[in-house]
């Protein structure tokens, strides 16, 4: 499994990266972040992959090739679990999320990818 996680942060607010993943793993909300349009962001994915088997209201497979993803939410974070899923089907999720102005958090590396990083 390879995690994707996204979230946005309040105008003003830079928190560490891997103290606000981490407090994700057990607090609904987190001061410093922004509630996400969350039902619009999975009607978004749903529309981008409509040609994958929904298999639940949250998770996605690859019928015509490889891969899977689940996507857990909270009002102020999104995390895609991808299953065998290829770089480019992470790539277009990653994407979504940037029409949200969500920057990808990456725990395995752990890096932001975002303007704040540099």
């Amino acid at each position: 499994m390879y995690e994707l996680l996204f979230w946005k942060y309040l105008e003003g607010v830079y928190l560490n990266h891997q103290e606000v993943y981490q407090a994700l793993e057990v607090e609904p909300t987190i001061e410093g972040l922004e509630a996400l349009p969350v039902q619009v962001i999975l009607n978004r994915i749903a529309s981008v992959f409509s040609k994958w088997e929904k298999v639940d209201d949250t998770s996605w497979k690859n019928t015509a090739g490889v891969g899977a993803f689940h996507v857990r939410t909270t009002p102020q974070s999104i995390q895609i679990d991808c299953y065998g899923t290829e770089g480019k089907t992470m790539d277009k999720l990653v994407d979504i999320m940037d029409e949200f102005k969500c920057p990808l958090y990456d725990p395995q590396v752990p890096e932001r990818y975002d303007e704040m990083s540099e």
